[in-house]
Parts: C-alpha cells; sequence; structure tokens
C-alpha cells in the first residue's frame, strides 16, 4: 500500500471526525451556482514523507502527475502568471480577460532582489545558495507578498518552501495556508516531493525528507461524500518515481523528465465541484 494513501486516509477520516464545520459563518468561497461553499476543517496538519523510501502519490485515485509537474513547472521554473503558458485549464477561472492571474504565484518567484553576491529571483537564490551556501537556514522562498495580494486573481495557498541540507541530504518543507483535500492535497504534494527531487539533483545531494505543513486542511461540503467513497477503497501498491539522471540543470527539466513507473490507480466518477 502506498504510504500516501495511508496518510490521506488518515488525514481525511480526522478531519471528518473531529473537524469543525463553519455551516454558520460567512465564507468566501461559492459554488458556480452562488450557493456559500461551506467547509469541514481541521487547523495544523503536519505529514511527514520520506522521499528517499517511496513518492508520495494516492492509488485511491488517479493524481494527473504530468498535469501537476506541467503546473509546477509553470510556477517555478517559467515562473509565469498567464494560463496561456499552462496546458490544462485548472486556473482560468482565477484569470483575467488576457489570461493573466496578477502578480500571483510564478510573478512573485520570478521578480529579483539585490544580494551581497548579485541580483536574483526567488529560485535562482535557492540554486546559489543549495550549491555555495548548504549550511545557511535561509535558504527559502515566500510569494505571500502583502504588498501585492490586492493585484493577485487567488491569494496563493501553497507561499512557501524551506530547503534545508544535512550533510549530503536535502529536506523541505512546504508551507499552505489552505487546502482543499479532494481537489488539491495529493496534487499539490506530489508537485513539491518533485520539485525537492528537482533540487537536490542539480544541486548534487540526496533527496531526504518533505515535510507539508497545512494550516487549513478542510473538505467542502459538496466533497464530502465523494471523499467518503475514495476512502473505503483498497489501497495499491506505490509506484516508482524516475528521474531523467541527465539533467543538471534546473531549466533543462521538462514534463517528460518524471515518470511514475507501475503507477496503478483507483478510477473516480464523477466531476469534482470546485469552489471559486
Amino acid at each position: 500500500m502506498s504510504y500516501a494513501d495511508k496518510v490521506f486516509v488518515e488525514n481525511v477520516n480526522d478531519i471528518l471526525t473531529n473537524g469543525y464545520s463553519d455551516v454558520n459563518e460567512k465564507v468566501r468561497p461559492v459554488w458556480e451556482d452562488g450557493t456559500p461553499a461551506h467547509t469541514i476543517k481541521k487547523f495544523c496538519v503536519v505529514n511527514r514523507y520520506d522521499l528517499s523510501k517511496e513518492f508520495p502519490v494516492i492509488t485511491l485515485r488517479k493524481t494527473y502527475f504530468k498535469s501537476c509537474i506541467d503546473e509546477l513547472l509553470w510556477i517555478w521554473q517559467k515562473k509565469s502568471n498567464n494560463v496561456k503558458d499552462l496546458n490544462s485549464k485548472i486556473w482560468d477561472s482565477w484569470a483575467d480577460e488576457n489570461g493573466s492571474i496578477g502578480k500571483a504565484y510564478g510573478y512573485q518567484l520570478g521578480v529579483k532582489h539585490i544580494y551581497p553576491e548579485g541580483e536574483f529571483d526567488q529560485v535562482d537564490r535557492i540554486l546559489f545558495d543549495l550549491k555555495n551556501n548548504p549550511a545557511s537556514r535561509r535558504i527559502m522562498s515566500n510569494i505571500y507578498n502583502h504588498h501585492d495580494l490586492h493585484e493577485m486573481g487567488l491569494a496563493p495557498c501553497a507561499y512557501s518552501m524551506t530547503f534545508n541540507v544535512a550533510g549530503d541530504t536535502l529536506n523541505a518543507v512546504l508551507n499552505q495556508r489552505s487546502q482543499d483535500m479532494l481537489t488539491a492535497n495529493n496534487w499539490n504534494v506530489c508537485q513539491y516531493a518533485v520539485l525537492t527531487h528537482m533540487m537536490a539533483q542539480v544541486s548534487g545531494l540526496k533527496v531526504g525528507e518533505f515535510v507539508h505543513i497545512i494550516a487549513d486542511a478542510h473538505i467542502y461540503d459538496r466533497h464530502i461524500p465523494m471523499i467518503k467513497e475514495v476512502i473505503k477503497k483498497e489501497p495499491l501498491p506505490a509506484p516508482k518515481f524516475w528521474i531523467d539522471p541527465e539533467v543538471k540543470n534546473f531549466y533543462d527539466f521538462t514534463v517528460d523528465s518524471f515518470k511514475l513507473i507501475d503507477y496503478k490507480a483507483h478510477g473516480f466518477d464523477g466531476k469534482i465541484p470546485v469552489a471559486i
């Protein structure tokens, strides 16, 4: 059984059993028909994955691996804020008529800053420090820029990565302010596990632990019957993760640089409604 399945089932059961319902509160998200989108939620869920042992993809329902990689590269490699640079339609609800999501996500990673060593954007600063200052405790990104929030199509959910080197091993922490457990949980886990593998490989490091911290882990009201059906299924074995060993430059990775070998997952009936 995939370890990611075990973590997901435990998280979901905890939320359903012990979570707080905001049904009597005024909430910002709405469904497509305008109805308020209420949730059951838990505060500060922390999950740890040892990437040296297993890649954290669930098998209870399929995670569309290529699409999640495409979005990761759109943000971290292209540093784009335009949905026209993305192959899927997942961001369309937050884009303007020109396809822009404003000063959000990739835009923030691409802003350059002045350091004693020179001018870097956030991604290049991380890459520089992993190679030149691996003992630093300041190797991190942060795209939750309060100064620009009013110009963002969506305030960043997954907003900060912290990288920490122990000997020859790279560990990482993802901080996320908000997580839709059915729609996006394993999607984000897979993305940032892959990012950790990418950073490790181009820095000449081994991959270690990936920690995912979620401040508000929630299940939307209309997702509850669906997620109950998902967690009833029998988990399958985890696949093997492959990353192209020939890639030594972060910007040379493509969607085809990664594979899940022997990935089998249960089917999922029905379309998941997304609150916006």
